[in-house]
This record gives C-alpha cells, sequence and structure tokens, in this order.
C-alpha cells in the first residue's frame, strides 16, 4: 500500500493527500475527512525513515500528548526527551489538543516514522486505535486509559484518592459549598473525578458541589470560575482538576474583589512548578511527573518495573500550601 493508491481512493492528488497526513493548512476539511478516511480504513501508515532504516533498527521513540502548553504534559515529555537524547534516540513529539482524530493521525504518523516504542500521554484514546496499537509489536504506554496486553504498559494515577483527600480536607476546614472547575468532562478520566466529589458530597449530606467546565487553560480556568460564581456566590471553596486552571480561577476570584483564601479556598492538581510561584502558593495534588516519564522510558528500554504487560499505579499526594484556610463565616 503507497500513497499513490491513497489518494487514488480518495480521488485527490497525490500532493493533495501527503499535505492532509502531514497536516498541513490550506486543506478543505471535507477533503481532509475524505482522505483520513480511506488512510483508516486502509490502515495505511507512511515509510517517512524505510531507507534510513533498512540496515537497522530504529532508534527513535514518539510521545503523544493532549496539551503541550499544560506544564504537567510538558514535564513528562521533556523528562522523557531528556532520557531518550542520553541514550542517542531521537523523539517525536505529536499534540492532539484533546481531538481524538488527530490521536489516530498522530499515532499513525508514528507508525510511518518506525518508531521504536510510542508513549500515548492522552486521555482522548479511541478503544478500537487501542486494539491497533496493540498489534504493532513494538512497546506502547498508555496513560489512564486502555489494559496491559503483551506489548502495553498501563500507566494509572490514582485520581480517585486524590480528589478524596482534597475534598475531606475542604470538609474539615468547615466548606460545605465546594465548586469544581475542569475541562472535557465528557471524558473518563475527567468525569470520574467529578464523581467521586459528588459521592462525596452524598456521604456527608450537608455538601454541596457545583461544576463548571470550560477549555484546559489559564483562561478557561477564569471562565470556569465566573460561572460557578455566578451560579452560588456564597462557595467558600473551588477544586481545580489541574494547576493551571486553579491560577486563572484565582485572578478571576481577586478581579470579583473577593480574598483567597480568606473568601474562598483554592486547590489545584498535579503540582506542577506553577503552583510553588504562584500569589497565594497553591495547595494542590502532586502528580510525580518525573517517576511517570521514567516508567514510559523504562517501557521503551525495558526494565522490571515496565516490562510489557504490566499496570502501573501512581499514588498522590496531598501537598498544602497557602491557597486553602478554614471557611469563610456566612
Amino acid at each position: 500500500m503507497n500513497l499513490e493508491e491513497v489518494a487514488r481512493r480518495a480521488g485527490v492528488s497525490i500532493a493533495t493527500a501527503s499535505r492532509v497526513l502531514n497536516n498541513a493548512p490550506r486543506v478543505k476539511d471535507t477533503t481532509r475527512v475524505r482522505v483520513m478516511s480511506v488512510v483508516e480504513k486502509l490502515k495505511y501508515h507512511p515509510n517517512l525513515h524505510a531507507r534510513c532504516l533498512a540496515g537497522g533498527r530504529s532508534r527513535s521513540i514518539g510521545v503523544i500528548v493532549s496539551n503541550i502548553e499544560n506544564p504537567f504534559f510538558r514535564d513528562i515529555y521533556t523528562a522523557v526527551e531528556t532520557a531518550a537524547h542520553a541514550e542517542e534516540y531521537e523523539i517525536f513529539m505529536a499534540n492532539t489538543d484533546y481531538r481524538a482524530e488527530q490521536v489516530a493521525t498522530s499515532v499513525r504518523s508514528m507508525m510511518g516514522r518506525r518508531v521504536a516504542g510510542l508513549a500515548a500521554i492522552v486521555s482522548e484514546m479511541d478503544q478500537e486505535l487501542v486494539g491497533e496499537l496493540n498489534g504493532y509489536g513494538i512497546p506502547v504506554v498508555f496513560y489512564d486509559v486502555g489494559a496491559p496486553r503483551h506489548n502495553i504498559t498501563v500507566i494509572r494515577v490514582n485520581y480517585r484518592r486524590g480528589i478524596q483527600k482534597l475534598t475531606s480536607y475542604l470538609y474539615s476546614l468547615g466548606h460545605r459549598r465546594m465548586g469544581i472547575v475542569g475541562h472535557h468532562t465528557q471524558q473518563a478520566q475527567m468525569n470520574e473525578r467529578l464523581e467521586v466529589a459528588m459521592e462525596i458530597a452524598a456521604r456527608y449530606g450537608d455538601l454541596v458541589v457545583e461544576t463548571a467546565a470550560d477549555v484546559d487553560s489559564l483562561q478557561g480556568g477564569c471562565r470556569a470560575a465566573r460561572r460557578l460564581l455566578a451560579v452560588n456566590p456564597r462557595l467558600t471553596a473551588m477544586m481545580c482538576v489541574n494547576d493551571s486552571m486553579a491560577v486563572g480561577a484565582m485572578r478571576e476570584i481577586r478581579d470579583q474583589g473577593l480574598r483567597v483564601p480568606d473568601d474562598i479556598s483554592v486547590t489545584g492538581f498535579d503540582d506542577v512548578e506553577l503552583a510553588q510561584f504562584c500569589y497565594p502558593a497553591l495547595t494542590s495534588v502532586r502528580i510525580p511527573r518525573d517517576q511517570i516519564a521514567k516508567d514510559i522510558w523504562g517501557a521503551m528500554v525495558g526494565s522490571e518495573r515496565t516490562r510489557p504487560g504490566n499496570e502501573i499505579m501512581i499514588e498522590p499526594e496531598l501537598i498544602l500550601r497557602e491557597s486553602t484556610g478554614p471557611a469563610a463565616k456566612s
């Protein structure tokens, strides 16, 4: 199967098919959809490195992330890149912006480069694609999706435990009206965090939880916090699904003339470097990104902890800082 056949079946020129596969601009959406439909049907992978790899094993790996602007993903990628360069491996990175169709495109692009291993640090993974990756015979790492198989390592974070810690801590400080700032709530990982908070609220009986979602960014945190305060101006705490959105939420709270934590306590998740340097310093749940990167690299090159078929559970740690305090009295 070659690019000429893809172009023929899609009814486009070879140049147009190539532009689609390389995610080039100035291609009509209808054309892009038609070409990618043929690519997926034929399971076509552009063999970009066939000549240079013909005589030996690939020394390149692929890393796909949901949002490279989010420090959580960037920290993991940078650490994997450092490990790869130390062993003289080339590394390819793709950013999906939480789009499932871009995951499929990126995976097939990586396969065309004949990578020796692939890490998909994404939550928007289609289950059919998970099954397809199982058949490639190279080490694959999934983050919080899929199941371990003969060539697949799965790294999971105990997000449920992290949300339990946050909610219980805020409750112990007297908070009974909490808001949750999230994004992409249609995805299982995001939904789980909301569900856990709701379960805890039902268990306590006197805890009210509101939710709002926007894009994963500082600005998204601002907008989600604005909506929460419009719905329930008596909130005394906001739990945010990551630190960037938490910093955005704190900006909105200050813009409304409120104080953190005197009027509203704010928490983040991930404990990226930003959490220590924002003002006030952010209470967060630490996810050890350096360990995740080590596990990814271990799966690429082979290690006891990350041998294929393993599932690795990462336990979160609650880090207390100045953005949280006792609930403001009514």
